[in-house]
């Protein structure tokens, strides 16, 4: 054993008094030099002190398997993480539905399932998250996808994804949430992606992949009434819905046919192919994951312009905000990683890898203690829901759902069980 002279007011700490006398020596020499209770009540207690605090409570989320048909309740709390139960969504008993989009009303009573493949068009449906029973559903359009609820969570906002159709523009589906019936089919662009509405509940924002393009709906009118087009170099905001036709891809192969944003750009490519639009918290503006150029961008809302690029990590996906607005999170598709960033530099505060490749959603809880992330996995994986405590910046856990975990939305916290 190395015995060593702190002297009084030197930097040495308590703590280096204990990474000391508490190395793991033979107890006949600890004896002599060391009384037991000490090592046994003082140094055993120093790692909990320093530990990582354990939730006080239950958080719940709902996570779906796209390959499995499943909609998994995934609990976290102070024993880690695990499945809650299990139900099975879809109807075609011998082909996968697809379940991709998930969005869950504010007071907690309903949650909403996107099944994307169809026969062709794909339905949404409504669920009472008291007995998971489903309580309706409508058809939409090709591939329904991203969803988000109106505050009062009586409409529904659902983008047409039309992942394996051709490229022409797509749409974006309005459902009154009591009846469940298709009130609008706005026409966007081709393969729109990221529903989400501002804080106001005004403004609904899509970015579509394959026409490089942002795009605003009125929630009054239900109509777009702005489009940004956000090539690099060509950046322009302009009134109005895009005038698209049959675009020069038709016909030809997809960015990336299975899990589309996991094709890295081609050489002197420089377009943006959004997969996701994040309102800020107070709405005055409006980020961008570009999953091929690796950048998100933020576009003012107000005078709808490019403010600026910041450098992502590869193949960014889904973004979330905390909910004090202070950082942006993103799923990297083709890094393998969680990245924090803090939205007033705009610099990357951690860089988080996960225990599976191909990552998909990222939700934040209400007190932004924890954000549940959604990892797909390959083949025949499971998918997994990560578990990252934004104060420490790491996963805390991790556990196993069906396979292609996707659509992820947060449930509500109660008392731990």
């Amino acid at each position: 054993m190395r015995l060593e002279t702190i002297r009084p007011g030197s930097k040495r700490s308590i703590h280096s008094l204990v990474s000391i006398l508490c190395v793991p020596v033979p107890l006949w020499l600890t004896a002599g030099v060391i009384p037991l209770i000490f090592f046994a009540t003082f140094c055993g207690a120093v790692a909990p002190a320093f530990a990582q605090a354990k939730p006080d409570k239950d958080y719940l989320v709902y996570v779906l398997s796209e390959a499995a048909d499943k909609v998994s309740l995934v609990r976290f709390g102070p024993d880690g993480a695990r499945v809650d139960h299990e139900v099975p969504t879809g109807n075609m008993p011998i082909d996968i539905d697809g379940p991709h989009g998930i969005a869950i009303s504010r007071d907690k009573q309903f949650y909403y399932v996107s099944l994307a493949h169809g026969r062709p068009f794909g339905t949404v449906w409504k669920y009472s998250t008291k007995e998971d029973r489903v309580l309706g559903q409508t058809t939409l359009g090709l591939f329904p996808a991203t969803m988000d609820l109106s505050a009062d969570g009586s409409l529904l906002y659902v983008v047409n994804f039309n992942l394996h159709g051709d490229m022409v523009p797509s749409s974006v589906s309005v459902v009154a949430t009591e009846p469940m019936i298709e009130v609008a089919r706005i026409q966007t662009c081709a393969m729109p992606h990221g529903s989400r509405l501002n804080p106001q509940g005004t403004k609904h924002y899509s970015a579509c992949m394959m026409d490089d393009m942002l795009v605003e709906i009125d929630t009054g009118t239900l109509k777009v009434s702005r489009h940004f087009l956000l090539t690099k170099g060509r950046e322009m905001g302009m009134s109005g819905a895009p005038v698209t036709t049959k675009t020069k891809m038709t016909g030809m192969k997809h960015m990336d046919m299975g899990g589309h944003g996991l094709e890295p750009p081609k050489a002197g490519d420089v377009s943006c192919s959004p997969t996701w639009a994040q309102p800020s918290v107070d709405g005055t503006s409006v980020f961008v994951a570009c999953n091929k150029s690796s950048e998100i961008i933020e576009v003012d809302a107000v005078k709808w312009r490019v403010v600026r690029r910041l450098p992502a990590r590869a193949g960014v996906y889904n973004l979330a905000v905390t909910k004090d607005g202070t950082r942006l999170l993103s799923t990297n598709k083709r890094d393998q990683s969680v990245s924090v960033i803090d939205i007033k530099s705009g610099r990357e505060l951690a860089r988080i890898s996960t225990r599976r490749k191909v990552l998909h959603g990222v939700v934040v809880s209400p007190d932004d203690r924890y954000a549940f992330v959604s990892v797909e996995g390959v083949g025949s994986e499971p998918g997994t829901v990560e578990v990252i405590d934004l104060a420490a910046l790491k996963i805390v856990a991790s556990v196993d759902v069906a396979p292609e975990a996707a659509g992820i939305d947060f449930f509500r916290t109660e008392p731990a069980r």
